[in-house]
């Protein structure tokens, strides 16, 4: 006759989120020790983990949090999207985000290596969470922002639930004016950087290698144009400029009525305001941006998992 029951197995899922058959092959190897078993699959876990850990993760949630004049976004990436809706994982990045707060780091490993609010490490949630879910699953990156006085105000776009989702944003507005006026403002800010995807401050913060890069590419085009090298050449810093402009987000048209210098937009909400508005950083995390993808064939993915 087995140790244990139905409902034992009913708890050990729910403590382990572990499949039926795993829970009730554990119990068995353990005479019905829940807590053994729990001890059991964590330790296949572990394995499983290592096993799963080259598997490409490009998919997962961003999440965001703030506290006054702080706040911190970060991407925690799963091998589908199936993951991102699960309560479990979505828990995890919520909690890790938090931690990563008060933290104040932008360091991955600092944040692994930090205490968990349930217990243990967040690399240690981590490893169940891939255990018992099943998925490679990564903390990608950390961006923190902050400022003197004044608010960091965050935004989710297409939320999958509160301070999760897809395109996490922060800005950071540094003033004396109050959240009355901050609020909405960096909540128009941050609507218009999730959308036109600035990739710097300012064009001097853009990346040098980018910039180079842009230049070969304008010189390129302006050398087939055939005409003379002095006027290539204005061609070409002219391209350059106007990369810059585009791309950098204080020079941005504003999306709400692309006619207007994101620059503008703030200095004029300070006079607005009878104040100074100085929009000192952002962040925008898109989940996966940068990560190659694999490409695989379903079938013969199926066939192989059938061959064992």
């Amino acid at each position: 006759m087995a140790a244990f029951t139905a409902a034992d197995v009913k708890t050990l899922r729910e403590k382990t989120g572990a499949g039926m058959m795993d829970a009730k092959k554990a119990l068995e190897e353990t005479n019905g020790d829940i807590e053994a078993a729990v001890d059991a699959l964590r330790a296949k876990g572990l394995a499983t983990a290592q096993k799963k850990s080259s598997r490409t993760a490009a998919e997962g949630l961003v999440g965001v949090a703030v506290s006054g004049t702080q706040g911190v976004a970060v991407e925690v990436n799963s091998e589908t999207d199936f993951v991102a809706k699960n309560e479990q994982f979505q828990d995890f990045v919520r909690k890790a985000t938090e931690v990563a707060l008060t933290l104040g780091s932008n360091d991955v490993d600092a944040l692994k290596s930090a205490a968990y609010p349930d217990g243990g490490t967040v690399s240690d949630k981590l490893t169940d969470n891939v255990a018992t879910i099943g998925e490679n699953q990564q903390i990608r990156r950390i961006k923190n922002v902050s400022v003197a006085q004044g608010l960091v105000i965050p935004y989710m776009h297409n939320a999958q639930a509160p301070g999760l989702g897809k395109i996490g944003v922060l800005v950071a507005l540094e003033s004396e004016a109050g959240a009355d006026v901050l609020e909405p403002l960096g909540k128009q800010l941050a609507m218009h950087i999730a959308a036109a995807f600035p990739q710097a401050l300012d064009a001097d913060s853009l990346d040098a290698e980018v910039i180079a890069r842009e230049r070969k590419i304008a010189a390129e085009k302006a050398a087939e144009s055939g005409k003379p090298a002095d006027v290539q050449e204005k061609m070409v810093d002219g391209a350059v400029k106007k990369f810059a402009k585009e791309n950098a987000l204080l020079s941005q048209l504003f999306v709400m009525d692309n006619k207007t210098a994101i620059a503008d937009v703030v200095a004029q909400a300070g006079k607005a305001a009878g104040t100074s508005i100085v929009l000192k950083d952002y962040v925008r995390f898109q989940l996966g941006e940068g990560i190659e993808k694999e490409v695989t064939d379903f079938a013969a993915e199926v066939a192989a998992a059938v061959a064992g």
